[in-house]
Parts: structure tokens; C-alpha cells; sequence
């Protein structure tokens, strides 16, 4: 009997060795495929039941991207996942190297640069397998209208909407996403600046589609900006929280960048333009470089100042202030030691009350008119050179209102129509003060 009993423990002690060498079954599944295209770059997301184990590379001729998961199985037909993306033709399955793996294959229009990562759950997603696809053409710099002022080049206000595409940034207690929400403000504003004489805007994302922060600024200093506006919603994990604000760059991080710059010598001709060249190979090169992008970096972060003051006295005008000054920040986006770079957070996503107004298309037009009309004011009064709105400060004469003058009266003095006094005034009323200064068009 102890013999027989020795011998069934064996038998099952080799059982349960053999069960456990067998290969584990496929636990994993892709639950669905998102794919996020914008005009440089596309995001495919694969959203996992599980985090997924992975390993990929690339084939030419043609050029495709292969994934293999292992301990995942087949759960959806790729060839009906649709593609807009100038980048991805198609997906598709192909021969797994083994029967507890799938082999997902991505079919590219041309040879992309590649990234593949993993993202845990975070709301409103859960495990996540991210391929970021990029063109490699450096040629592709966002579309700008050519300026229609002849000789005189317009104010660019590059506007980047937070976050987008994979990226929602903060979510309301409605559901709202603060992606959506800036996006529609940075429309609006972008249209407010492009039917005004002497202003183009340049978007940095123009769609739902996600654009990384060194992007951003890129897209921005391609484009030549004079200012970029990150327009964003604030979120707190509890709802008391109200009101806009205006964010720049903290004198500790523009320190920290202005060394990093330093460092990158291959950024200092896009800093520095033709004076790069003047200054190359020179014994000084160094000495010369940090002189001038110091001054580079002092400019900016006034500007950024100076202009974060207007935007928050017309703000004050339409919505409540979460901070009455300008705040300093150490934000990815604000690190452009060349470009006056400002953040406006427009209110508080989380706070029940304005995450109505955020979602209220009137509100979000008075957001946007309050921040044009601020920036429109600030740059007429100090145009950047070259701009149309130099040449017509220059070609202004100023007056300073007396007791008895009316806007009539300084129309019929200087032959002037009392409508170019105001538009170049900005003035919304006839009402003049005392003592108030007005430029005067010839």
C-alpha cells in the first residue's frame, strides 16, 4: 500500500513538472486600435487588456514597422481599421513565431522614423502600446499665408492647444476634455488674429492629434513667431479651485535652459541666424554665444512678462482670476530661449461652474477675444521691426486730449476719419479722457 501510494505522488509530482513546462497561454488581447494622424506625424494605439510584452522592428522595400506580442492573442480584424494617415497604409496580421503570439505588421507609405512604448492606465485609458510614427522630411513646417502687407512683415502669434489626440490633459466632472476645450479657443483666436491687418497665426496643432513639447516650440521658431500662446485648462483634485491665469518661464529654468542651449552648438546658427556665422570658429565663439543668447533670453522672458500683464487685465474683463499676476513656471512648453513664450490657463476644468462655461461657446469666444485684444495692444505698442505695425507707429502722430476734444473735433483737425483714430486706437467707443494719449494716422 505505501509502495502504491509512492508510486501515484510520483506520478502526479511529474504531471504538475510537465504542466508547468508547457508554454502559458495567451492571456492578453488587443481590445481596439486608435489611430491619430496629424500632418507630420502619426500615433497608433493599441489598447491592451494587459501591459503587453513586446519586441518590433522595421523591413523596406516596401517599408514596414512589425510587432510581435507575446501572450496575446487574435481579437480583431485589422484589415477594417481605416487609415487617414499620410504615413500608415494599413494593418495587418502575419506569421507569429509562435502559436501563443500574434504578429501585428504596420504597412508605411514611406520609411518613418519609429518609437515604440508601453503607457499604463491612466483615465480614460487603461494599458496602452503607443507607436509613434514620424516623417522624416525636415522640410515640413506648418502653412502660413503669405503676408499681404507688401514690405512690411506681419506680428506672427504662433497658438498651441494643449495637449490633443492620445492626450486628453485634464478631465471635468461632466467628462469634458481640456484637449477639446483648447483647441476650440485657439481656433477662435487664430481667426480673430488672421482677419487682422499686420497679425498672422500660426497653429501648432490644428486637429485631435497629439504634438510633443520640443515640437511645439519647433513648429513655432520655424515659423518665425513673435510670441507663443500655450492655451491650456487647470484642474485641482477637488472642485473649489476657480479662476484663469497667466504662466512664464521661472528665472531657475531659464537659467538651467540657457546652459542646455549652450551645450547644443548645433542649435546656435537656428538661434543666433547669420550672427552664428560671424562669430564661428572664433576663439571667442563661446564667450560671444552666451552674450548673445543672454540678451536673446532677457528679451523673451520680459516680453513673455509684459505681455502676461495685458492678458490678464482684459481676462479680469470676462472671467474670474485664479492669480491677479503673472506666475513662473518650470513648463516644457515655455523653455524657448528665443521666443516670448506665455501659458494661459483659461480656468478650472474641474471646478463644476466653469467647466459649463469652458464648455459654452460664448464663453469660450470672450476667452479668446480678451486674449487678442491684449496681445493686438501690446505689440502695437511695441512692434517688433520690420512689422507693419512698425511702419504705422512710425508713420503716427500722437495727441493729448484736452478739456473740451472730442474725437469729431481731432477728425476734423488732422483730416483724419474718426474710424482709423479709433482701430488705430482701439477704442470701442467714442468716449475720450482727459489727458489720454491717442495716436493720430496720417
Amino acid at each position: 500500500m505505501v509502495n502504491l501510494t509512492r508510486h501515484l505522488w510520483s506520478l502526479l509530482l511529474v504531471t504538475l513538472l510537465a504542466l508547468t513546462s508547457l508554454p502559458a497561454l495567451a492571456e492578453n488581447k488587443v481590445d481596439s486600435v486608435r489611430i491619430w494622424p496629424s500632418p507630420n506625424n502619426t500615433r497608433v494605439v493599441f489598447d491592451m487588456q494587459a501591459p503587453p510584452e513586446y519586441t518590433y522592428f522595421t523591413l523596406s522595400n516596401p517599408s514596414r514597422l512589425v510587432i510581435d506580442l507575446s501572450g496575446t492573442k487574435k481579437s480583431l480584424d485589422l484589415t477594417k481599421i481605416k487609415s487617414d494617415s499620410k504615413l500608415l497604409k494599413g494593418l495587418r496580421y502575419s506569421n507569429a513565431k509562435d502559436n501563443q503570439s500574434i504578429r501585428v505588421v504596420l504597412d508605411l507609405k514611406e520609411a518613418a522614423d519609429t518609437q515604440v512604448f508601453a503607457l499604463a492606465p491612466t483615465a480614460p485609458y487603461g494599458n496602452r502600446l503607443v507607436v509613434d510614427l514620424g516623417s522624416k522630411s525636415e522640410n515640413q513646417v506648418v502653412a502660413v499665408k503669405q503676408s499681404n502687407t507688401g514690405a512690411h512683415r506681419d506680428v506672427i502669434i504662433a497658438i498651441d492647444a494643449g495637449h490633443g489626440g492620445e492626450d486628453p490633459g485634464s478631465i471635468g466632472r461632466a467628462g469634458s476634455y481640456e484637449k477639446n476645450i483648447t483647441l476650440s479657443i485657439a481656433k477662435m483666436l487664430a481667426e480673430r488674429i488672421d482677419r487682422t491687418p499686420g497679425m498672422r497665426s500660426v497653429m501648432i496643432r490644428s486637429g485631435d492629434y497629439y504634438v510633443g513639447l520640443n515640437k511645439r516650440t519647433e513648429i513655432a521658431r520655424r515659423s518665425k513667431a513673435d510670441l507663443l500662446i500655450s492655451i491650456h485648462a487647470d484642474a485641482f483634485t477637488t472642485p473649489q479651485p476657480h479662476g484663469a491665469s497667466v504662466w512664464v518661464l521661472s528665472m531657475r529654468r531659464a537659467n538651467s535652459e540657457l546652459g542646455r542651449w549652450m551645450e547644443n552648438t548645433e542649435k546656435h546658427s537656428e538661434l543666433l541666424g547669420g550672427a552664428a556665422e560671424v562669430i564661428q570658429n572664433t576663439a571667442s565663439e563661446r564667450y560671444l554665444t552666451q552674450a548673445l543668447l543672454d540678451m536673446s533670453m532677457d528679451h523673451s522672458l520680459s516680453t513673455s512678462y509684459e505681455v502676461s500683464r495685458e492678458i490678464l487685465k482684459d481676462l479680469d474683463k470676462v472671467t474670474k482670476l485664479h492669480k491677479n499676476d503673472p506666475q513662473a513656471a518650470s513648463l516644457a512648453v515655455l523653455t524657448s530661449p528665443d521666443i516670448p513664450s506665455i501659458l494661459v490657463e483659461t480656468g478650472f476644468i474641474s471646478n463644476p461652474t466653469e467647466e459649463k462655461n469652458l464648455n459654452w461657446d460664448k464663453h469660450r469666444q470672450s476667452l479668446a477675444n480678451s486674449i487678442f485684444v491684449a496681445v493686438e495692444r501690446y505689440f502695437k505698442r511695441v512692434p517688433p521691426d520690420g512689422t507693419l505695425f512698425a511702419q504705422v507707429k512710425r508713420d503716427n502722430r500722437t495727441h493729448k486730449v484736452s478739456s473740451g476734444e472730442s474725437l469729431s473735433l481731432l477728425a476734423q483737425r488732422y483730416n483724419v476719419p474718426v474710424s482709423r483714430i479709433k482701430a488705430v486706437n482701439n477704442l470701442d467707443s467714442d468716449i475720450v479722457r482727459i489727458g489720454q494719449v491717442l495716436m493720430i494716422p496720417q
